[in-house]
């Protein structure tokens, strides 16, 4: 048996104003055929996991490129297009294979292809027709119809926080194994949800219907079952939730079990709309609890939906307010980082943070701080995986603590603080830039958390987002979508 691996992927947010090039994919991870000797990481974690069953076999693996990009706007087409065709190139030279196993994203978007996964999914196809095909996918992708074509499986995280990508990549590897042995006869089919929101599983509606949902596998002809939240910010036909049903020979099975899970998850849409409060109620809320640390998540300004992660909004409003005790980060802002490092610790100096991509980023602060410490080649766990912080610099001023950074990404785990000195325990509020993945680490640590509707490239306004190639027939933008 011969398994070819290979990894491409980012999400892509079409309102971004940072584009995805070349430096981008060196910034965040760049193997050509040799991922797996290098330590493993967050986007390489499912090739070390592929490799090391394949060799458990014996099977023969054919390594290719594995290139990884934190989300931002479209990507360069010469780029995307030079990571497609070495893919096919390798397997080409290789004469194929019998399983491809792919770990991509689903929201990926280049200058003329507003489907990379399924272009590259479909080159592939092209060189192995015979071949078993599975991709790895973000829940945040966009399920189209020549993914689903092409591909043989697609198996999405279930998590979000996405904490259980070894365990998804592990379930592709045993679903592709059984399918390119003939023990099984995997068949597709989705259904659109109409719906577009945020749907993190840790707790309320969505961590029962996941464990529900996981709890039907494996049962009466059913392979897989996931459901493709969708990317709410990449602009696509596509954009939006979808559930997909993998069984077992029964295209028919298969349709009614998307169709079934689906409209379980439609019947949940008011439950799963919570309110998110403007950063004014926030801030109310926040300075009204008693005991801390208080986490404010910093939603629009999550580089991990490919905003800048240097918006000021959040701390201008703690600063006017005279709010001390309080720990924020991470701010991408290598030239202060730059400065800082180059002033040394113990340095007092004027700085000006942030605001430097635009008006989503809000204006720059001009703020005199106190370099606290200086730091390099850190990382934060993401789930189980370490994800880079490159360098990195503590700075405090008039009583609040912040985090910058030269590598763009949002703040997963409290580990970004604390290895700098700060600890959390002491301070009353924590201001993290990120979403919703934040969740894993922080709620442990939390005596509350509070999610933010800031300004910024990613507002949680579903029912309002500029598209231009989604029409607005989805919830919450109409009332019944299915009218």
């Amino acid at each position: 048996m011969k398994l070819f691996i290979a990894g491409l992927s980012t999400e892509t947010n079409s309102f971004s104003p940072l584009p995805t090039g070349m430096l981008s994919f060196q910034e965040g991870s760049l193997h050509h055929g040799d991922a797996t000797r290098h330590a493993v990481q967050y986007w390489t974690g499912p090739l070390h996991l592929w490799r090391d069953k394949a060799d458990a076999l014996g099977w023969d693996v054919v390594e290719s490129l594995s290139a990884h990009a934190q989300p931002a706007g479209v990507t360069v087409k010469s780029v995307y297009e030079e990571f497609r065709d070495e893919i096919v190139s390798d397997l080409r030279q290789a004469g194929g294979a019998d399983m491809i196993l792919l770990t991509l994203h689903g929201a990926m978007i280049a200058d003329g292809y507003d489907d990379c996964e399924g272009d590259l999914i479909a080159a592939c196809r092209a060189v192995a027709p015979d071949a078993v095909i599975g991709g790895l996918l973000d829940p945040h992708c966009h399920l189209t119809e020549l993914m689903l074509d092409k591909a043989t499986l697609l198996v999405a995280f279930k998590e979000y926080p996405h904490i259980d990508i070894a365990e998804r990549a592990e379930d592709l590897f045993r679903l592709c194994a059984d399918a390119a042995t003939g023990k099984t006869r995997p068949v597709m089919r989705d259904w659109d949800c109409r719906m577009i929101l945020a749907m993190p599983t840790p707790s309320g509606p969505m961590r029962s219907f996941v464990d529900r949902m996981s709890a039907r596998e494996g049962h009466n002809g059913i392979l897989s079952l996931s459901i493709a939240h969708g990317f709410p910010w990449g602009d696509h036909t596509r954009t939006g939730t979808r559930a997909l049903a993998i069984c077992d020979g029964d295209s028919d099975q298969a349709a009614a079990v998307a169709q079934d899970l689906g409209q379980s998850l439609f019947d949940l849409r008011d439950a799963l709309n919570t309110d998110i409060p403007d950063i004014d109620r926030a801030l109310d809320m926040a300075q009204a609890e008693t005991e801390g640390p208080v986490v404010l998540a910093d939603m629009s300004d999550n580089a991990g939906g490919g905003a800048p992660s240097d918006a000021t909004f959040l701390l201008r409003a703690m600063i006017e307010r005279g709010m001390t005790s309080v720990a924020t980060g991470l701010f991408y802002d290598p030239g202060a980082v730059r400065i800082c490092r180059e002033a040394g610790e113990g340095a007092t100096l004027p700085l000006r943070l942030g605001g430097k991509h635009g008006p989503m980023s809000g204006d720059p602060l001009d703020l005199i701080v106190t370099v606290r410490k200086c730091a390099s080649g850190l990382t934060q766990r993401f789930g189980k995986l370490p994800a880079p912080i490159g360098e990195a610099v503590w700075i405090e001023a008039n009583g609040i603590d912040i985090v910058i950074n030269d590598i763009r990404g949002q703040t997963f785990h409290p580990e970004a603080f604390e290895q700098l000195g700060i600890d959390l325990s002491q301070r009353r509020y924590v201001c993290v830039k990120s979403s919703n993945h934040y969740q894993a680490g922080f709620n442990p640590i939390a005596a509350r958390v509070i999610p933010v509707a800031t300004p910024g490239a990613i507002t949680p306004d579903f029912a309002n987002i500029p598209y231009t190639k989604r029409a607005k027939t989805y919830w919450p933008a109409v009332e019944d979508p299915f009218a």
